[in-house]
This record gives structure tokens, C-alpha cells and sequence, in this order.
């Protein structure tokens, strides 16, 4: 619904920031923030109005009179055609990562109430062919991205940032009548992987690549599909239901911020793996420390306690208190359960991985009552990250340091693995 009933033209727009999402931002005349997809800080931009509400309004990018020295042409000819999922293809990659810092700053701060954050960038990845999961659309039996903000489909047989190994799939595959593939793959051992809605029937792939339909994944019909990774000088197990980050080198970097982001520790210390996934952070923390890791999907359950299956303990021996349980050292206690419903235990040092919404105010409750002095937060939402930090910090810790990973090379969004400590 237009606000004041016309959608017009403007022309001179300057372009001041990006917002959380990757969409430029400006100011109308009237004082509301306007949102525009595809222009960049710095630059004096023709739009038209296309959303308007009481207090911002969204734009569509008519022309760029001013260009920003940062805006080059994106080397993927997908992007050029429409595919909306690289949406900083357009910025130099230099000006990507500060930017990508630059939105974890104003979330720390907006959201957070973190007044001078402290935020470094961690190490430089690889932005072409990196990424061992893609998630498509379907057209015509063959792969296909969506526009930016848009139902639309745009065919595809290949993408930048997809490695080679699916790559190939995404320009050979045939997927019949599905609607949405999701291609996995392990860098580090070849082997692939094919998820298929609402079922496998007609799909042609490579002979080699495991093809289930995500109506095998459930109910008395579930079949067990895995693939391996190698990260952090081992093997992985992740099944077709469980999440892995969507790169081994992302994979391998996150292992390592998070580790000197947790410090050094006291021997046999008690550790916290909050949303554990298949296990992978078990191997960011000391070697010795003593483990209960919490996760509530089944697949990745099994997958941590496969995977974890040299270090796995029993709880704590007869007549300890159910709230600090006794394991060996190096011992590591995997519990299936929803992390908010997690009667918590006390632990010396936490690490929690949730997923895109976020820790929420129950989880941020949850993890703050093991009374943990170190807490580490993964958080791949920027959003998230500030409305977390500012649950834990109403709940007695202080923001530390966040470190950009830099997992989403050629977009707006970014992983920030956050130490906080109590206060």
C-alpha cells in the first residue's frame, strides 16, 4: 500500500549506508528511510518507489549517476541474468568485508546496546567455488535460482560461488518434477549428495551422487542418507536431515575463531556445547575439557554421537549433583532435547551455535543459567546477533569481542562468533 497513494520517481538519491540484508540506504526528502537493492554507499542513484510506509519506503534502482570507485561488474554471468542470491556481487571485495564489519558494528550497537563494539575481521576465504551446499529451485527440470525478493526463476547451469563439484551437478542434473533440490558435498572426500522435494522420482544424476527424497527423511518412511567432511584433521559425518556450515575452508576457519575466542582454560574444565549440530565446535574446545553437548534434531544427534564416538561419557557417577555432572576428561555427553527445554547445568565455559533466529529470549535465559564465566556465540544472522547480546547482557555478561568469519563471500550476510563474559 503506497503512503500518500503515488509511487514516483527520484532522482539524486544519495546513498549513505547498507542495511542488514545488503539493500542501500538512503534518505527521502520528507526525512523517511529508503531501501534499494543493488546501489551502494556512496553513490547518488534515480529510483522508484515501489513500497512506501509510514516511516521508510523501498526502491527499485532506475540508474546510478554517481557510481561508488568500490562497484565493479560481478564475474558471475547468473548474477548478470538475475539470481538473486549473491547480492554484494556488484562491490569490490576489499569494501564486502568492511562492509559486512561495518553491519555487525551498527548490529551490536542498534540492537545490542553495545556502545563501542569491539569487532575484527577474521581471515580471508576463498569467494569463488566454495560453497558444499547449494539449495535450488526447479524449472522445466532444471536447476534455477530466485530473483532478489522475488517468486521469479532464473535457469541456471552453473554459479560462481558453488564448488566445482556441484557445479557440475547444477548445469547437468536433471530433477523432473521436484520442486527443490538441496546439493551437498564434501570438499574434502568427493562424495555428494542430493535432497530432493517433495520426492526423487525421475531425478538424473551423476551415478556416484546419493539422491533422497525429503519424504524418505520422515515418518515410518525415513531412509538414512549421510556424506562425509574432512575439518579440523577428521572426518564427518552429516546426514541428509543434519545442518553443516556450507564450506569445508568456512568450516575449518569458524573451528578457529572460535577456539582462541574461548582462550585458554583450566585443565578438565566443564564445557557447554549448546545446538551442538553433528559435533563439529567439540573440536574448537580444550581437548581435556569435560562435554554435554545439546541438540534437538534426531539426525544430528546421531550424527554427534557417531562422530564423537572415541569421546563419549556416561553422566555424572552416583551421588554427584545432577546439576554438575562428573565425566572423565575429554569425555562428551550428547543430549537429544530442544535447548530452551534444557534443565541447565552448571559449566565454566559455553559455546552456543543457534540457527538463523537466533538464541531467543528463552535460550539466552538457558545458557545464562549454567552460570558459565566465558560464553562464546556463533550467530549467522547480524539481526540476531544484536538481539542476543542484548538478552545476555540484560542477563549479567558484557560484550567482549566479535570476530567476522567471513563465510558468505559476495553477500550481505556474515557469521560473527562473539565472546561475552560474566559480569
Amino acid at each position: 500500500m503506497a503512503y500518500g497513494g503515488v509511487m514516483a520517481d527520484h532522482a539524486g538519491l544519495q546513498v549513505t549506508g547498507l542495511a542488514i540484508g545488503g539493500e542501500g540506504v538512503g534518505r527521502l526528502a520528507d526525512g523517511r528511510a529508503v531501501f534499494v537493492a543493488g546501489a551502494l554507499p556512496g553513490e547518488t542513484v534515480t529510483v522508484r518507489l515501489v513500497q512506501e510506509r509510514k516511516r521508510y519506503a523501498r526502491a527499485e534502482l532506475l540508474e546510478v549517476t554517481e557510481a561508488s570507485p568500490d562497484r565493479v561488474a560481478g564475474p558471475c554471468r547468473w548474477f548478470h541474468a538475475g539470481c538473486g542470491g549473491c547480492d554484494l556481487m556488484h562491490l569490490a571485495l576489499p569494501a564486502q568485508r568492511a562492509a559486512r564489519r561495518q553491519l555487525a558494528v551498527d548490529a551490536l550497537q542498534r540492537l545490542g546496546r553495545v556502545p563501542d563494539p569491539v569487532v575484527l575481521m577474521g581471515p580471508e576465504l576463498p569467494d569463488q567455488g566454495f560453497r558444499t551446499t547449494v539449495r535450488v529451485a526447479v524449472r522445466n527440470g532444471r536447476a534455477a535460482f530466485r530473483r532478489r525478493a522475488s517468486h521469479d526463476l532464473v535457469g541456471v547451469q552453473g554459479c560462481w560461488v558453488a564448488h566445482p563439484g556441484l557445479a557440475e551437478l547444477l548445469a547437468e542434473g536433471y530433477f523432473a518434477s521436484a520442486t527443490e533440490v538441496t546439493l551437498r558435498m564434501g570438499a574434502g572426500t568427493g562424495e555428494r549428495l542430493a535432497v530432493v522435494a517433495p520426492n526423487r522420482a525421475g531425478v538424473r544424476l551423476a551415478p556416484d551422487v546419493i539422491v533422497v527424497g525429503a519424504d524418505e527423511l520422515s515418518g515410518g518412511a525415513r531412509r538414512t542418507a549421510h556424506y562425509h567432511e574432512q575439518v579440523a584433521g577428521r572426518p564427518w559425518r552429516i546426514s541428509a536431515a543434519s545442518f553443516f556450515q556450507t564450506s569445508a575452508v568456512g568450516a575449518q576457519a569458524l573451528v578457529d575463531v572460535v577456539a582462541i575466542q574461548i582462550g585458554p582454560q583450566p585443565a578438565g574444565v566443564l564445557a557447554l556445547d549448546a545446538y551442538c549440530g553433528v559435533g563439529l565446535l567439540r573440536a574448537a574446545l580444550p581437548s581435556d575439557a569435560r562435554v554435554v553437548a545439546v541438540e534437538s534434531s534426531p539426525s544430528a544427534v546421531a550424527d554427534a554421537r557417531h562422530n564423537l564416538s572415541e569421546n563419549l561419557g556416561e553422566p555424572g557417577r552416583p551421588g554427584t549433583s545432577p546439576n554438575r555432572p562428573t565425566q572423565a576428561s575429554g569425555a562428551v555427553r550428547v543430549v537429544g532435547s530442544r535447548f530452551e527445554h534444557w534443565p541447565a547445568e552448571a559449566v565454566d565455559v559455553a559455546v552456543a551455535d543457534p540457527a538463523r533466529a537466533g538464541l531467543g529470549r528463552q535460550g539466552a535465559q538457558v545458557l545464562a543459567a549454567t552460570g558459565a564465566a566465558t560464553l562464546v556465540l556463533v550467530s549467522c544472522d547480524l539481526a540476531a546477533l544484536g538481539r542476543d547480546t542484548a538478552e545476555l547482557i540484560e542477563r549479567g555478561y558484557s560484550h567482549v569481542r566479535s570476530v567476522v568469519v567471513d563465510l558468505f563471500p559476495q553477500t550481505s550476510h556474515a557469521e560473527v562468533v562473539t565472546r561475552l563474559e560474566r559480569r
